[in-house]
């Protein structure tokens, strides 16, 4: 399920090795991916809305951690955040809860709305 907060809530059934940025651009969820899920940017950031789940995940990688610089002012363990171009659906994520922060640092021009390609 992915949670926008102050938004509706979406439950989406999402196949066995496809990541949440995905899974957002294929829902209609404004999820960013500026860097279309290379690692260059903090834009699909996502937060874990159960600590069960969170500690399921895979530790960030090196290159994960450095997008974290770009998210000014985030505690990031104090959330439990990820960037949404590296969960990826397993089994065991089955029922995770996802959420949209209220903002993030936009690289694309107000309006821009990311379209899976």
């Amino acid at each position: 399920m992915v949670k926008e907060l102050s938004r509706e809530e979406k439950n989406i059934k999402v196949p066995v090795g496809v990541s949440m940025l995905e899974v957002a651009h294929e829902n209609d969820i404004e999820l960013e991916g500026a860097c279309e899920g290379s690692l260059a940017c903090s834009t699909c950031h996502v937060i874990v809305m159960d600590m069960d789940y969170y500690n399921k995940l895979q530790d960030p990688t090196d290159e994960e951690m450095t997008c974290w610089i770009l998210l000014l002012g985030l505690q990031r363990r104090k959330f439990w955040s990820h960037l949404g171009c590296q969960i990826v659906a397993r089994p065991e994520l089955d029922g995770i809860c996802l959420a949209l922060p209220a903002a993030s640092r936009n690289f694309a021009v107000d309006g821009f709305v990311p379209k899976p390609r």
